[in-house]
């Protein structure tokens, strides 16, 4: 394949699994690293219009498929990593971290604290409208800057990306590089202790050592944890899977975590399938046992290592599904 001009790093046949928090995944047609927002421009310009795109984040949120992605995946760097506070916003860049995009808000005295737990990039928090303690990325955003999949720069306002419950739309092929907020006010202090109080509260009952990818399944009741002590669990994702006797469940290298059986653990051996395949034994289970059908929160994308061949289309509306 033919490519115009670029600055960045274009790798072929890159093997994906480096790029996940899971350790798993096939190899990518191409692995593409814009240098900065005009080389992605020029990048995506100039790609074939038939060749299916995928914008991957850090990775924390995600199953990459054994036999890999039959596309050119877009892996932003530390050309989009910025993070600048100015009258009362921040502007992020896509592959800022969740974490410290929170630490340098709360120093400036603006509330971003729900993120300091969500693990990923800021480019996911808005793609997936991450959210816990009552608060949602939708909440507190102002625009996002993207660049089109013809490689034109664009702004986007929440009412343009249909915002939902881990759920939010982009245009096809598009690339989200960096999104603006305007937070609550806060004291730094309060702050700062408040996300240090949640921190211990997850490495209490979270298996933040072990290899996952944070909450496996979407919580049924369509809203995430509150915080607060009245705080109902009849219809959290790890109360079901619980009931339904899958705390700990294995397949392969893949675990549910003794710990909190909505992670899925990589133990060290696991497979795409292995993890996928406990992933849909956990849903089957909690189905027979409850009547309700989890749905995914971790992305999955690709082949399957015995899978010969993947309808472009297909994988196209993949990429648009699980930017």
């Amino acid at each position: 394949m033919t490519f115009g001009a670029f600055r960045g790093k274009l790798t072929q046949n890159r093997i994906l699994r480096d790029f996940t928090w899971l350790r798993v995944g096939g190899p990518a047609d191409y692995l593409f690293q814009p240098a900065d927002t005009d080389d992605l421009c020029d990048f995506l310009r100039e790609l074939p219009k038939d060749m299916a795109v995928f914008p991957m984040g850090v990775g924390s949120n995600l199953i990459v498929r054994d036999g890999g992605l039959r596309a050119v995946v877009i892996r932003l760097g530390r050309g989009f990593n910025s993070i600048e506070i100015a009258d009362r916003k921040v502007t992020a860049g896509a592959a800022a971290l969740d974490a410290h995009v929170a630490r340098r808000a709360a120093e400036a005295g603006l509330d971003l604290t729900f993120l300091r737990t969500i693990p990923g990039s800021i480019g996911g928090a808005v793609r997936m409208n991450a959210g816990c303690y009552g608060s949602y990325t939708a909440d507190h955003l102002v625009n996002v800057q993207i660049v089109t999949r013809a490689g034109a720069c664009a702004t986007l306002r929440p009412e343009d990306l249909n915002f939902r419950y881990r759920q939010s739309d982009l245009p096809d092929g598009a690339v989200l590089v960096s999104a603006t907020f305007a937070p609550p006010e806060g004291d730094p202090e309060t702050l700062a202790a408040r996300m240090a109080d949640q921190l211990a509260k997850r490495d209490e009952t979270q298996p933040t050592k072990d290899r996952s990818a944070g909450s496996t399944f979407r919580n049924p009741a369509g809203f995430s944890s509150t915080g607060r002590a009245d705080d109902t669990h009849d219809l959290k994702a790890w109360k079901v899977i619980d009931d339904a006797g899958m705390r700990g469940a294995t397949r392969g290298g893949a675990q549910m975590s003794p710990k909190h059986p909505n992670f899925l653990i990589n133990t060290g051996t696991a497979t795409a399938a292995d993890l996928e395949g406990l992933g849909e034994e956990v849903r089957k289970k909690v189905y027979e046992a409850s009547g309700i059908k989890l749905e995914w929160e971790i992305m999955r994308i690709g082949e399957s290592e015995d899978q010969s061949s993947v309808d472009s289309s297909a994988e196209a509306q993949a990429a648009k599904r699980h930017q």
